[in-house]
């Protein structure tokens, strides 16, 4: 069961002290409190864990400070659709809002190489108008031979560009705890110049304990991939170990599935299921081409494949992309064959708004029927 308070509820109030006492008295359940602070009000959310089946809804309802409750289901209980559940289905972080009826392109390298092509890439970003992109620090690779990225020595001019050049959050992966600490050490060197959205890599989906690490932090958002080679169920369970830890920025992102029936693509294109995901829970969703097809290949229209499957990503509805950008792909340390041409990225720009317009008409011609 989850209590969302007034907004604005002070915790040193006497009402909300005269809830948790209350509350803490209840058999067999426990309290967790979980606090949202934006620009205008707080939001305090409590989630009751233990047999709640019992409790009334409106006995609850009735209780100091409370604004609504929400009767949960078992599965994913933070992060899923529950019944009369009016929670956003969106945040905000650095300006930039991330939710189920918005849409962020993320285009940029799959691996930092060299300073010049993090700033060439940027300015060309700029020049098209966008505020997001991605740039891999840190690599986690099949072979232990493989370049496994720059690490915490390309932060400080991966920050200082995406200052200069106006991007406001960098989608980044981590794999161990140090990390976290690199990164907020780089920004505050470099004055917070940009923000950071944290990736979890398909690898280390299921990597619990990192999960509940970098679920304990609230600075950042995080994006987690779809597990390559597990259920879509586990890789969901996988976020909520992120939002039970108190991270409630959470991107789900879809980028295929590690089967060879998706051949010749290097994955099964799995974006079928953005709005399943939408429908089972209130995460934006991701998706990534580039990871899902792996080649540069057109079909005899002329349109990359990578094109047409974001397409049909973003005409299902999903809410960000993340793709690769090289300014000489040949070049690249890491996936350079499937990375676009930076003159390649206005066509892309545009052809992703052919297809949120078609998404946007689809959902429109619905609600005329509905109504």
């Amino acid at each position: 069961m989850i209590l969302i308070l007034v907004p604005n509820t002070r915790p040193d109030s006497l009402e909300y002290k005269q809830l948790l006492t209350h509350l803490n008295n209840l058999p067999g359940i426990t309290t967790r409190v979980h606090t949202e602070v934006g620009t205008e009000q707080t939001l305090t959310e409590l989630y009751l864990v233990g047999n709640t089946k019992a409790l009334s809804v409106d006995d609850i309802r009735n209780l100091p400070c409370v604004d609504r409750v929400v009767r949960v289901s078992e599965e994913y209980r933070i992060l899923g659709r529950h019944q009369n559940d009016e929670r956003s289905t969106s945040f905000t972080y650095n300006d930039v809002v991330f939710g189920q009826e918005t849409l962020n392109v993320f285009a940029g390298l799959c691996a930092v190489d060299t300073l010049e092509h993090v700033e060439i890439m940027m300015r060309v970003l700029q020049e098209n108008g966008q505020v997001c992109t991605r740039m891999g620090a840190y690599k986690p690779r099949t072979s232990p031979y493989s370049f496994q990225g720059h690490g915490k020595s390309c932060l400080p001019y991966v920050f200082d560009l995406a200052g200069k050049y106006g991007i406001k959050v960098i989608a980044m992966e981590i794999t161990h705890e140090v990390h976290l600490d690199e990164i907020r050490t780089a920004l505050h060197q470099t004055g917070n110049a940009t923000g950071i959205m944290l990736q979890i890599g398909t690898r280390n989906t299921q990597n619990f304990e990192l999960l509940k690490i970098v679920g304990r932090q609230q600075d950042f958002p995080v994006l987690i991939k779809r597990g390559f080679g597990i259920t879509l169920d586990e890789s969901l369970n996988a976020a909520e170990y992120l939002a039970s830890e108190g991270n409630r920025k959470v991107v789900f992102g879809l980028r295929g599935m590690k089967t060879n029936m998706g051949d010749p693509h290097r994955n099964f294109v799995d974006f079928a299921h953005v709005p399943v995901v939408k429908r089972l829970t209130r995460m934006p969703v991701c998706i990534d081409p580039s990871h899902s097809v792996g080649t540069r290949a057109a079909s005899p229209d002329g349109i990359l494949d990578i094109m047409h499957v974001t397409a049909q990503g973003i005409i299902a509805g999903a809410n960000m992309v993340l793709v690769d950008f090289h300014p000489s792909p040949g070049k690249a340390l890491v996936d350079g064959p499937q990375a676009l041409l930076l003159k390649e990225l206005p066509l892309f720009l545009e052809d992703i708004r052919i297809a949120r317009d078609a998404y946007l008409k689809r959902a429109e011609l619905v609600k005329q029927y509905q109504g």
